[in-house]
């Protein structure tokens, strides 16, 4: 076995490194921190370890190459951290079983939670829930907003995502660029939940800190600047008359007349 420099002396193409020579290899510049190996990580569903990628998205333009790649996430199965009008949000596919799972362990709900779908429009909507003339109207006039719409869900919403008994689902439009850039690549509802942790009454408003707390337990965080300190307001409409189950961000004065 020949060493370094015998190699060197037998062929033209082998040349010795100068001293002190540097081996990294420069990473492009992305506008997000690539994955580190040597990060910590959580095991998660089938043995994987989840390695927490953060990028930062503009709130008002959003980078599209950015946006795609965050969809490329979700599509492989990932649970993301994002920014709606209201609080950061928990996401996942639709379809995700195993991704859901993983955000009921991170917030530690229970089985009767129910979960709301992320819509890009009024038409998103028509294709998830059943919507009678009266509940038509309100959504329309308070879409996009910080309301979430409990309505009837259609065949085209996983059972696991329904309410166990009422056969219920949450619809929300949000009003927010990262969110329906998110959406418009994704082409169909995103699986949302607040981002609330167990033991907190006030969620984080910034992305660093949400980071501090879930790095290794998720597999992409948005930063989108901050968000606020109130969820969304939950109005019930599974009768067509609106009863308000959680009074949050949005004016629930009007589903009281």
């Amino acid at each position: 076995m020949f060493g370094l420099a015998s190699r060197a002396r037998r062929g033209r193409d082998f040349r010795l490194p100068p001293a002190g020579a540097d081996f990294s290899i420069p990473l492009p510049v992305t506008g997000f921190e690539p994955p580190n190996p040597w990060l910590p990580g959580r095991v998660v569903t089938g043995g994987a370890v989840c390695m927490t990628q953060y990028f930062e998205i503009h709130p008002v333009t959003p980078q599209l190459r950015l946006l795609r790649q965050a969809v490329r996430i979700i599509r492989d199965g990932g649970v993301v951290v994002y920014p709606t009008d209201t609080t950061y949000a928990l996401g996942c596919g639709m379809g995700e079983k195993a991704a859901i799972e993983r955000i009921r362990q991170i917030r530690q709900l229970d089985k009767g939670h129910n979960f709301t779908l992320a819509c890009r429009d009024l038409a998103d909507i028509g294709t998830y829930a059943r919507i009678e003339k009266t509940a038509y109207r309100l959504i329309k006039a308070f879409t996009p907003g910080p309301y979430t719409f409990v309505l009837r869900a259609t065949s085209e919403v996983p059972r696991r995502l329904q309410h166990p008994k009422r056969k219920t689902i949450g619809i929300r439009v949000p009003d927010h660029a990262i969110v329906r850039g998110l959406l418009e690549e994704l082409g169909e509802p995103l699986m949302t939940t607040s981002l609330l942790l167990p033991g907190q009454d006030i969620p984080f408003t910034e992305a660093a800190d949400i980071r501090a707390r879930l790095e290794g337990q998720v597999d992409l965080i948005i930063d989108g600047g901050a968000c606020g300190l109130e969820p969304s307001s939950v109005v019930d409409l599974y009768d067509g008359v609106p009863v308000v189950l959680r009074k949050g961000a949005g004016d629930v004065t009007v589903f009281a007349e």
